[in-house]
């Protein structure tokens, strides 16, 4: 597999996965939301840290600043994002709310490369805007109040602050360390929300069949999509990565017609269409845009160089294992 193919499959493979979370969370519908997220975080660091430490990774001393990053995407992306997400149910309809988190690849676009002194590429933003449009479209545009769409908003903003927080700490940590780290400081915040929105019963224990979806949420649809999707936005970079954001509605309509659960229809044919487009389009090399930004592209190689040759030898002990 080509160094541009893999970092691509793997960005799809994680946002197809959180995608069947839809589906999964279904069975766990009567469990307190947030203290569920505690145990699906607390089961993902533990995967992941235990992964950290069988392929004996250098120690990575933390600043100041990199205990701050990591403790802002924490708050941000998993625990934000969450209570944002919960409180919008109460006040908009799943697909509305769809609709509106669904504009990331959008905005990863515009705002990615800003973050590293990059323009952002016409062709990408418009590749996002037709991602964007076909995940809407595959998941309903939904309705609900103002009120509904400004916590809709939140978790946007939290969905993004998780990639764009993270991009800074990549090259020195790796994609391992900053999907574990984020993970394991936002459970005992999930946990105390929990405790503040449902009381004594957000500590109830789970029955086996909420375990077993725990399980798979934690193992799969977050150590395991945290690391592809990490691992992917470092080397395609936030804007191309963003694309496959769209996927999501396209992984949670799959796993709904394999569980047997729901019918494809017309519009969710067409909204994967759209997605797949758009992904392709983004994706494909401009050797004319390559030519004319050739030099800030050069002098951002050694940065780059740097960061793949620190993870190039734990990449190998991985392929060995």
């Amino acid at each position: 597999m080509s160094s541009a193919t893999a970092p691509a499959a793997g960005a799809a493979a994680a946002m197809l996965l959180v995608g069947t979370s839809t589906a999964v969370s279904a069975t766990i519908a009567d469990y307190p939301v947030l203290s569920g997220q505690a145990l699906r975080y607390a089961l993902a660091a533990a995967i992941l840290l235990a992964v950290v430490r069988r392929r004996r990774l250098p120690r990575a001393g933390l600043t100041p600043r990199d205990f701050l990053l990591l403790a802002a995407l924490a708050a941000t992306g998993l625990v934000g994002f969450n209570i944002f997400l919960v409180e919008a149910t109460r006040h908009a309809s799943p697909a509305m709310i769809g609709t509106v988190v669904g504009m990331i690849p959008v905005v990863l676009a515009l705002v990615g490369p800003l973050t590293q002194r990059r323009r952002p590429t016409a062709r990408i933003v418009g590749a996002a805007v037709v991602v964007t449009l076909g995940a809407a479209v595959a998941a309903g545009l939904g309705g609900g109040s103002m009120h509904g769409v400004l916590l809709s908003l939140g978790a946007l903003a939290g969905e993004v602050a998780f990639s764009l927080l993270a991009l800074p700490l990549l090259p020195k940590l790796g994609p391992l360390r900053v999907a574990a780290y984020p993970a394991a400081l936002s459970v005992p915040a999930l946990l105390a929300a929990g405790i503040a929105f449902d009381g004594a019963s957000a500590l109830r224990l789970p029955t086996p069949t909420e375990a077993a979806a725990f399980g798979y949420l934690g193992a799969l649809v977050t150590a395991t999509a945290f690391f592809l999707w990490y691992d992917a936005l470092r080397r395609l970079g936030a804007d191309r990565a963003g694309l496959f954001a769209g996927l999501v509605p396209v992984g949670a309509l799959l796993t709904t017609v394999v569980l047997g659960l729901g019918e494809v229809g017309p519009a969710d044919v067409a909204g994967a269409l759209l997605v797949a487009a758009g992904v392709a389009v983004g994706l494909r090399p401009a050797p004319a845009d390559g030519a004319r930004r050739g030099p800030a592209v050069l002098s951002e190689a050694p940065d780059t160089a740097k960061a793949v040759l620190s993870e190039a030898p734990d990449t190998a002990k991985a392929e060995r294992n």
